[in-house]
């Protein structure tokens, strides 16, 4: 089998997976400091994201598949089951922060009286996701490049 298009995709997928968590963390300090009201306003901006969901398990799934397929190589191996383990902490993340957050105030169409610590809790825990997608990239990519064709 070439590898190359499984690392091309993996590479792909995984940039793909920081563009939503990148975006979080861009806005962030724009966020932060508006009142409730504004910042009710600005969170339903989100509503269809979930969907982007299926390319952070699909990324996560290319890269343990990259790991698999590499795995005659140590260091290829290694950077992509890093990468591959970085993203599915991502999702552990997403599932004690973000989630519940989300249900707590109904994907923020609701107000509750915690709302300024959910808020809280939600900006930063995707402000950590994008920083482990971001190294989740590096690592991927560092699979990648450390391959060699005539390697065992």
């Amino acid at each position: 089998m070439n590898i190359r298009p499984v690392q091309f995709f993996t590479i792909i997928l995984t940039a793909l997976a920081l563009v939503p968590v990148g975006a979080h963390l861009l806005e962030l300090p724009n966020k932060l400091p508006l009142d409730e009201p504004s910042y009710m306003v600005v969170q339903s901006i989100y509503r269809g994201w979930a969907l982007l969901g299926v390319i952070l398990i699909a990324a996560t799934a290319a890269n343990a598949g990259a790991a698999i397929l590499v795995r005659r190589q140590t260091m290829p191996m290694g950077f992509a089951a890093a990468a591959a383990v970085l993203l599915a902490v991502t999702l552990v993340v997403f599932a004690t922060w973000t989630f519940p957050a989300n249900q707590v105030t109904n994907n923020w169409t609701i107000v509750t009286k915690s709302w300024q610590s959910l808020r809280f809790q939600w900006e930063y825990s995707h402000a950590a996701n994008a920083i482990l997608t971001f190294l989740a990239l590096c690592s991927t990519t560092a699979s990648s490049l450390c391959w060699s064709h005539g390697a065992p």
